[in-house]
């Protein structure tokens, strides 16, 4: 029942994405802040970043959020890709990560087989990398 009545109500709404999910933990950071400096403006800025969100989730034009998000994309795009690459490593030890020179594709290789020539599956660049 609730169910429904949620599913009608976001029925033509935006919904979240990667934007409402970091404004979300902003959110979370600066009200733990707030909470151990007791530093008041925190929380203000705080709650202008979650009422922002909820903007965006309840909002219903989408070309607008989208160019939000699309442009929120390009400034985080490399930080997110560094921390998927690292992520990818830790718990993969048996592999070497690396991304091509020209498109940026992550790809893989076995550890301990010395300079290998890679061929990158998406752009088809050669290049060098040991392992």
């Amino acid at each position: 029942m609730i169910r429904n009545f949620l599913q009608r109500f976001m029925y033509g709404r935006y919904g979240s994405d990667a934007l409402s999910f970091f404004l979300l933990g902003c959110y979370v950071v600066l009200y733990v802040l707030s909470l151990l400096t007791g530093w008041d403006i925190l929380f203000l800025v705080g709650d202008v970043l979650i009422l922002w969100g909820l903007f965006r989730i309840l909002s219903r034009n989408y070309e607008r959020r989208r160019a939000e998000n699309a442009a929120f994309l390009r400034l985080a795009g490399p930080f997110i890709r560094w921390f998927k690459l690292r992520r990818c490593a830790r718990r993969d030890p048996d592999y070497c990560y690396f991304t091509c020179p020209q498109c940026k594709q992550m790809l893989r290789a076995p550890k301990g087989k010395g300079k290998i020539h890679v061929t990158c599956r998406s752009c088809g660049t050669v290049f060098e990398q040991k392992t």
